[in-house]
């Protein structure tokens, strides 16, 4: 007897061939090979480059030439009084970054999402996206020009209504200048960091706000009880993401374009390090070797926090 050939339910799926969706959607290919290429180019083909950290790397001798010295550039560089200060100077800013930074997103996106009139909230949103995209030199340019000790705006209007009797150093005394640096960057940072909590926003069913306000609950009691519970896993996520990469980092054009000789003992990071002591005098095997010890330090702190959320009862990310 004939086998019967089998007759796929109307709901369910055929399964094609690969060459069917590039058939299909060979445009979408061709355009998503160019981002591809790049993150090849410039982030996995430069990891044989690391090697250059074990090496007494000379760019006129080449991989080749170079003498191999093991682990002696990283022994220096621990020992180096100039390096340590760098090293607890971004730790501490970048926890104190991280503390006051990360949670302003939030604060912003839950404020966003309560405006009611449609306008008002695409102008506000657009006033606050924007400094993210301006460079460091204009933000500190700007900086300079407000919180300057006798003739910044900031303290001009201060003295007028009597609230000082003269000029704060914002940006010329260390201490003055480590609150505003961190003000600068939070500011500079919050309005593009709220889009992602924005979208995560809009996931939320509008039947728990509903059902919410049948139960008598006001708004600061929707975003208690629903709104930041319905984010915990896009917060979770970002805080990982931001354990790894920014509690290492510095922003070598943020801290350059905010440098005077009275901060250099707290704007002094790993990222004038690596440009002081590696590129500008033409060692890159100390500044391989500084990039690949944040790289690893960074790694650890994602590994860490990943383990740590889902023993929380979160996804994570490995």
């Amino acid at each position: 007897m004939a086998k019967k050939k089998k007759q796929l339910s109307p709901y369910q799926p055929r399964k094609r061939s690969i060459g069917f969706y590039i058939k299909r959607d060979w445009q979408l290919y061709v355009l998503l090979l160019i981002p591809l290429a790049l993150v090849i180019i410039f982030n996995y083909a430069a990891y044989p480059g690391l090697r250059m950290a074990f090496m007494n790397y000379k760019p006129a001798k080449g991989y080749s030439g170079s003498e191999w010295v093991g682990w002696e550039i990283f022994q220096k560089i621990f020992k180096d009084a100039d390096f340590k200060r760098a090293l607890r100077n971004s730790l501490i800013f970048n926890i104190i970054d991280l503390l006051v930074g990360f949670p302003m997103p939030i604060i912003l996106a839950l404020m966003l999402n309560e405006l009611r009139y449609p306008r008002f909230k695409k102008v506000t949103q657009t006033i606050l996206y924007l400094p993210h995209f301006l460079s460091w030199a204009i933000v500190a340019n700007v900086a300079y020009t407000m919180f300057r000790p006798s003739t910044g705006l900031v303290n001009i209007w201060l003295m007028n209504h009597g609230i000082i009797e003269k000029g704060i150093p914002f940006l010329t005394e260390k201490w003055h200048w480590a609150v505003t640096y961190i003000i600068i960057g939070v500011w500079q940072s919050m309005g593009w960091g709220s889009i992602i909590y924005l979208a995560a926003i809009t996931n939320i069913s509008a039947e728990l706000y509903e059902a919410a306000g049948i139960d008598g609950a006001n708004r600061w009691q929707k975003m208690w009880h629903i709104t930041l519970p319905g984010i915990k896993s896009t917060t979770v996520t970002l805080l990982i993401m931001n354990l790894g990469r920014g509690l290492m980092g510095s922003n070598f054009e943020r801290l350059f374009t905010f440098d005077n000789t009275q901060v250099r003992d707290f704007q002094y990071q790993l990222a004038i390090y690596i440009y002081d002591k590696g590129l500008s005098g033409g060692n890159f095997s100390r500044a391989t070797a500084v990039v690949l010890f944040q790289s690893a330090v960074g790694l650890l702190m994602v590994i860490i926090s990943d383990r740590i959320a889902k023993m929380l009862g979160e996804d994570g990310l490995i």
